[in-house]
């Protein structure tokens, strides 16, 4: 995970979409604090740490939970890389 930060450190602007799991909570937030408009996507199963309500307080544009079939998870990085 240290290696992706630093490539997005060094260019945030060649990132178009950062999809992570629960694991990557704190990376969003250092993510986001380089680029706060920065779409990410936090894909999860059932965790008590973080909901939807909590992802998208901190700025996550798109909470999913696993499983998620391949159509649905192409579905979800097109709407939001159309919103962005």
């Amino acid at each position: 995970m240290q290696h992706l930060f630093e490539l997005f450190r060094v260019g945030p602007d060649e990132f178009e979409l950062v999809i992570t799991d629960k694991t990557g909570v704190e990376l969003a937030k250092e993510l986001m604090q380089i680029r706060p408009n920065m779409p990410i996507i936090l894909c999860t199963g059932f965790s008590e740490l973080i909901d939807e309500e909590k992802a998208r307080n901190m700025g996550i544009h798109e909470f999913v939970t696993k499983p998620i079939g391949t159509s649905g998870m192409a579905n979800l990085i097109r709407r939001v890389l159309d919103e962005n």
